[in-house]
């Protein structure tokens, strides 16, 4: 498995954007054809348009189907040859149904089995039109596609944690009445699953931050804590809940390997403050490994050659990184062996990180 080189197709995102600069100064890099074999799904008109307004050396190979990718060379897959005029910095209907055509022809590709990751660069929700669906974001849009009833989770990723919003798209003054018992559950059990199964770790331990900052009140006392009471004897080991004042000045976040925010002003500021190279989005709970750099279309700086490829590259490891986790994980389970002890938990973890979840607060 380690020696085989995995298939990552990657959407071009808005064309009026900066999807082709990230992937361009991305692949000027050598060394990472050597770990894997890029699809781009987009058009060689655009690149080429890009390539010249960039003033940069790219070389790519024109293919017309995902079959004729060839290892050691970036193959750019012609999804349509129309003429798609480009206005760097501009997002117009034109970019846009350029950015939903790479992915419709992606998403079919992926049915037949033609690629094993998917990397997209990013779109502008407003401008992309599908007849008979509104159009929330690439996450949802996959979601949809797929058609197998999974319901995807966004997860957080930087070099050290994994965060996932409570209430991701919902106003501020609706947070409260978003939350639940029954949803922070499901949030922090399909978190640690999938801390579990996708970044191998065999017993992750997940923190959940409080709503309200100062004195535990209403929402700490009915949801949280008794939603993490019940989590811990279900075997999933939750901790809390911690102010985000205390969490991330006090370092807390090292100890844990997921955490989970009340609402995204919460977590994520924060959580791109102490990240060095930029997060990325990793859409958990699908079948398909699809991650996206946490960055916007950035209209303003495209076709300027300023944009930072660090996230996107990212995005390209940690999608590789999770598809091998995942095989490494599912294998055994297809023949498991009759387990002929019982295993001794150690629960000096659990008091240690017990503590700060009762009536104290933090």
């Amino acid at each position: 498995m380690e020696n085989k080189k995995n298939r990552v197709a990657i959407t071009h995102g808005d064309t009026n954007g900066i999807g082709y600069e990230l992937i361009f100064k991305t692949f000027a890099e050598p060394e990472i054809l050597e770990l894997c074999t890029p699809i781009i799904y987009g058009s060689p008109k655009i690149a080429a348009y890009h390539r010249k307004a960039l003033d940069i050396q790219a070389n790519f190979s024109i293919i017309n189907d995902a079959s004729e990718a060839v290892d050691g060379r970036v193959n750019l897959l012609t999804c349509y040859d129309d003429d798609i005029k480009v206005e760097l910095g501009t997002p117009t209907e034109e970019s846009g149904y350029a950015a939903i055509k790479a992915l419709d022809r992606a998403m079919t590709d992926f049915r037949d089995g033609a690629y094993d990751v998917l990397i997209n660069c990013p779109v502008d929700n407003t401008n992309i039109n599908v007849e008979g669906y509104k159009f929330h974001g690439i996450s949802k849009y996959i979601e949809t596609c797929l058609g197998d009833g999974q319901k995807s989770m966004s997860v957080y990723l930087n070099d050290t944690m994994r965060m996932v919003v409570a209430t991701e798209g919902v106003s501020i003054k609706d947070v409260p009445e978003s939350i639940s018992k029954d949803s922070i559950k499901e949030k922090a059990t399909k978190l640690f699953k999938s801390i579990c199964r996708d970044f191998n770790v065999s017993s992750p331990r997940v923190a959940i931050l409080s709503l309200n900052p100062g004195q535990l009140s209403k929402e700490e006392n009915e949801i949280l804590i008794p939603a993490i009471d019940e989590l811990a004897e279900a075997g999933i080991q939750t901790f809390g809940p911690y102010s985000s004042e205390a969490f991330f000045g006090n370092g807390y976040y090292g100890d844990f390997d997921g955490v989970i925010a009340m609402y995204y002003d919460q977590g994520i500021p924060a959580f791109k403050a102490i990240s060095t190279d930029g997060i990325v989005k990793f859409d958990a709970g699908l079948k398909l490994v699809t991650v996206t750099p946490d960055c916007g279309t950035e209209f303003d700086i495209a076709g300027k050659g300023v944009a930072d490829e660090a996230a996107f590259r990212n995005s390209i490891y940690t999608a590789i990184d999770i598809f091998r986790n995942r095989a490494n994980y599912d294998d055994p389970m297809h023949n498991p062996l009759q387990k002929l002890y019982h295993e001794k938990h150690d629960d000096g973890d659990k008091i240690r990180f017990s503590i700060p979840k009762k009536r104290e607060n933090r």
